[in-house]
């Protein structure tokens, strides 16, 4: 047996050892639901401790699961983690990226030099930075049920403020000296149950330490959602209280790595999934929802890249660069999203698991009769979407000032100021007037032709969507092409530039007869139309996806992880490589690559390394472990998630998912998606070697010290 076969060889013991009930379902006559089909995205009001302890051979007792929640934080957008008594928090880097921007000072540039923090004198206050820390979760689906069952339909909603507005206060009391109390209350399995997290605030965060943008984000856009990578995509923070760094009992020691076959629990914050959804809401995905905004991603980002291709000086002053990342990093997460949603087999094990549940729904005469009808009622409710699809895709992210026309934003605000000056119009008051005039003169040019693409972008699009023979299409295009109609809109209104409109605001030009003001005046009522449709179809979805919440809860109860919410879980997952474009890739890179790819790309500046990198720093070991990769179910906002093993020592922090891993949006198939982090080993090395920051270095292994 060749080492190759060996190795793949152990990769499927590896793999059959963490997931033997999905493989051996998923084995038999056509496509069986796996056991963690819908995710390993534990909370930590069910902690999943006879998972954990038979699992991965330890005992995961409840102090255990208190440990590792305490230790973790939730900063905005983002995860993160303290890792020394003195409230010393890591995070990534691409998480911290707006405060390092922030905290930079006259002359200075701290996302291309990176920060270092000599002293805690020197550690920079962050303006409107936060993190939370979760100090209990509590199930309170009862005690909320309770009181709605007594409450006529009318009251329901100001009898759920009243039962929650009780508990919060009652949970406040609990913790009552401990300043910065927040009770969150988080719906699970999309309703179906209730939680309440009560979170300590800490509003006094100070950068400490960052790595420089270039490596924090290393391979730029075309390495995103991609392994093997070479990302040093760190940054430290402190948190402090009452002017003093905090001092906390809960903290991760800085561990030594782990090695291929090893579990990691990875502890964040991870963004909406879709994975509870019927087989028909993810059929309308599929052929409606995502379609239309991978198409809008496309367009908009073809335009925008164009434009900063064109003035380079001028796209990075209006920020077109970190538009553009934005827009391609949600068109690869669509493009990902659909080809999951068209692949056949995740189809086939949704259809399974959807039909398993129906199945045991109807094996229980109680529970058929509460929830038997729910999946065909979700089911004709995406019929219902399907008739308003045309409109949804001819007015998505309009007047999106980012990524739409400036002209037709500028428009639809003065079409407000046009009819508030109308006979019998309802009075505005004049300081409302003063400023929404000051807001529309204050709306920027895009650069060069950007303008005018944007706009034949939208005229295109309502032309596509919905058909050459709609009246709003015809009024729009007036007989041309939508480059055309953009052109002539352009030269015609009053509306296309900022110094136009300053000039129409300050001679009085605002005039309902403009030709960009009359396509809004045609437009708003569509778009109103369409807004007040989908806000009823939207909330009739909620409450059925409610009462499948439930049904699942009955039927499974917490065997089946709730779909993430943006609030504290808890994942599992083992160090295993995977197969790839016709070869393995490994569970470890080092800073070999980094260099490889440096030298490889040389010129390109997605892969160009900072002077203080080049030539390699003295005495940096190349062979360090930099990123690797784990089964974990993590999503967006895992960024910066501590990775831990079963002693609750940090050997990773979360930054990206693999391609493959795009399909988590909808399921969890541990045999393709692979989550990345970036190893404790690459960060230490860097400190030590490279920014020299050995007061990092010396306190965090204080704090390992200090546990033993």
């Amino acid at each position: 047996m060749t080492r190759s076969h060996r190795r793949r060889a152990r990769v499927a013991v590896l793999l059959l050892s963490v997931l033997p009930a999905a493989l051996q379902a998923q084995s038999g006559s056509g496509p069986q639901p796996g056991r963690f089909d819908f995710g390993k995205m534990w909370t930590f009001e069910y902690p999943p401790a006879e998972h954990f302890s038979s699992t991965y051979g330890f005992s995961a007792t409840p102090e255990w699961f208190e440990r590792a929640r305490l230790a973790a934080l939730r900063i905005p957008g983002c995860s993160a983690s303290f890792v020394s008594p003195q409230g010393l928090v890591v995070t990534n880097h691409h998480c911290a990226r707006g405060a390092v921007s922030a905290a930079s000072r006259e002359g200075e540039n701290l996302l291309d030099s990176g920060f270092y923090a000599r002293t805690m004198e020197e550690e920079r206050p962050l303006a409107g930075a936060w993190a939370d820390q979760l100090l209990a979760a509590v199930d309170v689906t009862g005690e909320i049920d309770s009181a709605l069952a007594a409450a006529p339909p009318a009251e329901r909603e100001r009898t759920r403020e009243r039962a929650q507005e009780q508990i919060q206060r009652r949970l406040a009391a609990q913790h009552a000296g401990v300043e910065g109390i927040r009770v969150q209350f988080v719906p699970l399995y999309n309703g179906g149950r209730t939680s309440a997290y009560v979170f300590r605030r800490f509003t006094d965060i100070r950068l400490v330490a960052a790595a420089e943008l270039t490596l924090g984000f290393f391979g730029g856009d075309p390495d995103n959602f991609t392994y093997p990578r070479y990302a040093l995509d760190f940054a430290f923070y402190r948190v402090y209280v009452d002017g003093k760094p905090f001092q906390t009992a809960h903290w991760f020691d800085w561990g030594e790595g782990v090695k291929e076959g090893e579990p990691v629990f990875v502890i964040g914050n991870p963004g909406p999934t879709n994975r509870l959804q019927t087989v028909a809401q993810l059929e309308y995905q599929r052929d409606v929802l995502v379609p239309v905004r991978k198409a809008y991603f496309e367009t908009r980002l073809a335009a925008l890249r164009e434009a900063y291709a064109a003035d380079p000086v001028q796209g990075e002053r209006v920020g077109l660069r970190n538009q553009a990342f934005s827009l391609s990093n949600s068109l690869k997460a669509h493009a990902g999203r659909l080809s999951a949603l068209r692949d056949p087999e995740i189809l086939g094990l949704k259809r399974a698991a959807e039909q398993d549940l129906v199945a045991k729904l109807g094996a229980d005469a109680g529970l058929g009769a509460r929830f038997g009808g729910v999946i065909p009622k979700l089911a004709e409710l995406q019929g219902e979407r399907r008739k308003v699809a045309a409109e949804a895709g001819a007015f998505y992210s309009l007047a999106n000032p980012a990524s739409d026309s400036r002209m037709m934003v500028r428009a639809l605000q003065a079409l407000a100021l046009v009819r508030a000056a109308e006979p019998g119009a309802p009075p505005v008051p004049p300081d409302t007037l003063a400023a929404r005039r000051a807001a529309l003169a204050a709306i920027e040019d895009h650069p060069g032709d950007l303008e005018e693409e944007l706009l034949r972008l939208r005229l295109a699009d309502l032309a596509t969507y919905l058909g050459p023979d709609d009246a709003l299409v015809g009024a729009a295009l007036e007989g041309r092409s939508p480059e055309g109609a953009a052109t002539s809109l352009l030269q015609r209104s009053a509306f296309s530039s900022q110094a136009r409109t300053r000039e129409a605001l300050a001679g009085g030009g605002l005039d309902a007869r403009d030709p960009a003001v009359a396509l809004a005046a045609l437009i708003l009522p569509r778009l109103r139309a369409l807004e007040e449709a989908e806000a009823r179809l939207a909330a009739t979805e909620r409450g059925l996806a409610a009462d499948l919440g439930r049904a699942r809860f009955e039927v499974y109860g917490t065997d089946v992880a709730p779909d993430a919410t943006s609030s504290p879980r808890i994942t599992d997952g083992v160090v295993i490589p995977y197969e790839y474009n016709g070869t393995l890739a490994p569970t470890h890179t080092t800073f070999y690559g980094v260099y490889d790819r440096h030298f490889g790309h040389l010129g390109n500046p997605d892969w160009a390394l900072p002077a203080r990198w080049v030539p390699a720093p003295a005495g940096l070991d190349l062979s360090t472990p930099l990123n690797f990769i784990a089964t974990a179910d993590t999503y967006g906002g895992n960024s910066g998630s501590p990775a831990v093993t079963r002693e609750l020592a940090l050997v990773g922090l979360n930054f990206d998912r693999n391609i493959e891993g795009l399909s988590r949006d909808f399921i969890y198939l541990p045999a393709r998606g692979r989550n990345i982090m970036v190893d404790v080993r690459a960060i230490r090395e860097a400190l030590e070697k490279v920014y020299d920051a050995d007061r990092i270095v010396e306190e965090i292994a204080a704090a390992r010290a200090a546990r033993r």
